[in-house]
């Protein structure tokens, strides 16, 4: 009776056992697909970013660089609208046997037809000889290099 019932338990023992071992092997073999898939996720996730990243630091720099050509568009636009208005003419002054002559130089700044400036005025001793046109083509007071119309080289005021 003890061998008959072995006979029975046995094959239902050795269902049970592979069955078992079945479900374990397919559980570790969907362990490694999801394994997988989450690495194929995250790598696909990284070069997302990455782009992401790449094309927004790109986009940054093409926006600050518009910016700084439209301030320096809007500066240059500025300043091709100030304007130096200039005039001038010659001063004799006759001092007893003394004939001085002298040019007198105004210039004044503009923005469009808005003064900026009063007329700034310079009086330029004159020697006989000297060209005037020339001379006032030669100076401003705005000029860049010069701040202060007595820093002209005497050379540049008489040639």
């Amino acid at each position: 009776m003890m061998e008959a019932l072995l006979w029975i338990l046995l094959p239902g023992f050795v269902a049970l056992a592979s069955g078992l071992l079945a479900w374990f092997v397919m559980q570790s073999k969907m362990e490694v697909a999801l394994a997988d898939q989450r690495t194929t996720l995250a790598e696909e996730r990284g070069a997302l970013q990455a782009e992401r990243s790449a094309v927004q630091a790109t986009f940054e720099a093409a926006m600050q660089a518009a910016q700084e050509k439209a301030r320096r568009e809007a500066f240059d636009h500025f300043l091709a609208e100030l304007t130096v208005e200039q005039r001038h003419y010659t001063r004799e002054n006759r001092l007893l046997l003394q004939n001085r002559k002298s040019l007198v130089l105004q210039e004044r700044m503009f923005f469009r037809n808005i003064p900026l400036s009063d007329w700034i005025e310079h009086e330029i001793q004159l020697e006989d000889g000297v060209d005037v046109d020339r001379l006032v083509q030669d100076m401003t007071v705005f000029d860049k290099a010069v701040v202060n119309i007595a820093d002209i080289p005497r050379r540049k005021a008489l040639a």
